[in-house]
């Protein structure tokens, strides 16, 4: 068998939700350019992220890595924190 050590897909957003147990909801933002009109859209999506010890708290900006499947809709794990949220 070959062993595959490819690269993981990597994104940045920022945690939308953390209520449920080791797991955040992560928005992921692009801006892509409209085909026929040429304005700039913001397009968003949001992963479930395998949060392990509860680190990342709302408004957080985290780097998500692509993993194995941990459950139906999580099969992403957060990498880094790269930014707190600020708290007011």
């Amino acid at each position: 068998m070959t062993d595959k050590t490819g690269m993981n897909r990597t994104l940045v957003g920022r945690v939308v939700s953390d209520k449920m147990q080791e797991t955040a909801t992560v928005l992921i933002e692009r801006r892509v350019k409209h085909p026929m009109y040429g304005k700039v859209i913001t397009r968003s999506k949001k992963y479930h992220a395998h949060n392990a010890n509860n680190d990342a708290k709302m408004g957080d900006l985290v780097q998500i890595v692509e993993c194995r499947p941990m459950s139906r809709t999580k099969t992403w794990q957060i990498a880094k924190l790269l930014e707190r949220a600020e708290v007011l």
